[in-house]
């Protein structure tokens, strides 16, 4: 089954058909081309999505990956990410695999189909030409024929006719003659023209055109197999990332399957336990005494001999914020001594951890230093072994300052280990955190107790305040003047008549506390909204007072 035999005479439509098929073949690649550009798309947008969520270092939410819930989830976004690189993958090899090997396919197809048809158009014009000729001599010979008929007719009559001359019988009969051989001669070209044409006409739909007609069945077969071969490589590009795509879907599923909501629980209790012990039972307080004092219990003598104060301004409650752990807002303070004893044994040990492996990292250079020392006193050709010797000196002096960090950090986990729930002082620790979370802030920033709650907390002071007997008085940095009286009832805080003038050696660090000191001897806490603070600039450690 052939073209040139079977269509022989479709010239024209096979023209139409094969210009039709390269522009489907042209309408796939545009297809591709789309496609590669939503894969690529598509992949931009899961990058930028996985980007968006992911944990940002130095933040909280670094902190916060730790939960298996939030390392599972870190895991989905990588492998989302990693997802999206597939889409990119099945981008560009469509780019590269089918819309460039198809680009450069059709410009061929189009080139040779132009050469295929521009040889039948040749062909067809020759044909028309030899038609042309035959149409002529046929033409001429059959006038050729009518010219000798007429010519014969005439020499018969002028031959019957008695009246002619003989000469002009004679000059009808050569006429005659004459137009005999012309017609015999154009007989002849007609003859060997048609015979040239059969010939032309014969190699034409016999021999040229199924030739020109295969080039173009062939040229037309070979373009729906590419196509065929493309469709297979578009559907095996989408394959062959399949099993990576799996293999992500499946880590997150196994991410999914790591989550341990026990384990969490667990890190919970590790982020936040304090290593206080729960608060013991209240001691009653009778208020009934109150009814007997008289009115020099209200005088300033007895406010600081029995640190109470009965009278309080309307609207300003008692605060209760255990000072020595409360929330500090500036600096953190080098040996974690802002946090309650569990966390800061964390930090602590972090920290010795953190030191211990920069130790090791600088001996572990020294000892490489060393050995490249040795080796250049025995090879000097190889080095000065002076040219290292600086380096070790500086490697020394860091280990050695190392180490001195390191011993500090873990003198204050020492320290802070020996006072954990081991050493009994757990619950009097805890009893201030008890007033912590039982205190809320007052509209003036300053922390005062729930109004709601009508027994106070009444905390015996212990030893706690030993940890600040032995350190150096903090040096003055101002003056203050309490606004309204304060109890002072609590463990470091201390009691402040109303317009009573008092030293401040530690300003408000974002807490709501203010600490103050009366005759270099007694110093405690007070909230900074019962007082009006007037700092001394020149004051060592004070800040500017705006």
């Amino acid at each position: 089954m052939s073209w040139g035999t079977e269509l022989w005479d479709q010239f024209d439509n096979l023209e139409k058909h094969t210009q039709w098929g390269i522009e489907v073949l042209e309408k796939y690649i545009k297809f591709v081309k789309e496609r590669a550009e939503i894969e690529i798309n598509y992949a931009k947008q899961l990058r930028n999505l996985s980007k968006k969520y992911q944990t940002k270092k130095n933040s909280k939410e670094e902190e916060e990956s730790k939960y298996t819930s939030c390392k599972a989830f870190q895991t989905t976004l990588n492998e989302t990410n990693d997802y999206a690189g597939q889409h990119e993958v099945i981008s560009e090899n469509m780019t590269s695999m089918i819309m460039a090997e198809l680009t450069r396919f059709v410009q061929e197809l189009k080139q040779e189909r132009k050469s295929n048809f521009h040889e039948g158009r040749k062909a067809q014009q020759h044909m028309e030409t030899c038609w042309k000729q035959l149409e002529s001599s046929k033409r001429r010979f059959e006038r050729d024929c009518k010219e000798a008929d007429r010519a014969q007719q005439y020499f018969e009559r002028m031959d019957a006719d008695i009246n002619v001359t003989k000469a002009d019988v004679e000059k009808a009969r050569q006429q005659a003659q004459i137009r005999h051989q012309m017609a015999d001669d154009s007989k002849g070209d007609y003859s060997s023209v048609l015979q040239k044409f059969n010939h032309e006409q014969q190699e034409h739909y016999h021999t040229h055109i199924p030739a020109i007609f295969q080039k173009l069945q062939d040229m037309e077969e070979k373009r729906i197999s590419r196509l065929g071969e493309s469709l297979k490589s578009y559907a095996e590009i989408d394959r062959q990332v399949i099993p990576i795509i799996g293999k992500c879907l499946d880590g997150i599923t196994k991410s999914a399957e790591s989550i341990n909501g026990k384990q969490d629980s667990q890190t919970v209790i590790e982020s936040f336990k304090s290593g206080f012990e729960p608060p013991g039972d209240l001691d009653f307080e009778d208020f009934t005494q109150s009814m007997k004092r008289t009115v020099s219990d209200t005088s300033l003598t007895n406010t600081r001999a029995d640190g109470k104060s009965d009278s309080k301004t309307p609207g300003k409650s008692r605060g209760k914020l255990w000072p020595f752990i409360k929330k500090n807002k500036g600096a953190t303070p080098e040996d974690f001594s802002n946090l309650p004893p569990e966390q800061r044994r964390k930090k602590l040990q972090q920290k010795v951890d953190e030191l211990n492996k920069d130790i090791q990292k600088e001996i572990d250079q020294r000892d490489a230093l060393t050995k490249m020392k040795d080796v250049y006193m025995k090879n000097p050709q190889m080095g000065d072994p002076s040219s290292v010797a600086q380096k070790l000196i500086e490697i020394g002096n860091n280990i050695e300052k190392l180490r001195i960090e390191a011993q500090k950090f873990e003198g204050w986990l020492a320290e802070v280990e020996g006072r954990l729930p081991s050493r009994n002082d757990g619950s009097r620790r805890q009893s201030a955190l008890y007033e912590t979370q039982n205190t809320a802030p007052s509209p003036d920033g300053s922390y005062t107790e729930d109004q709601s709650q009508e027994t106070e907390v009444k905390v015996t002071p212990t030893e706690f305040d030993d940890d600040f007997d032995d350190e150096e008085p903090l040096a003055t940095i101002g003056t203050c003047k309490a606004l309204y009286p304060f109890d002072g009832e609590n463990e470091g805080t201390i009691s402040v008549a109303e317009g009573e003038i008092l030293s401040v050696i530690e300003e408000d660090k974002g807490d709501g506390w203010t600490r103050i000191r009366r005759n270099e001897e007694e110093e405690g806490y007070v909230p900074t909204s019962y007082i009006e603070v007037y700092l001394d600039k020149n004051a060592k450690g004070a800040k500017t007072y705006i």
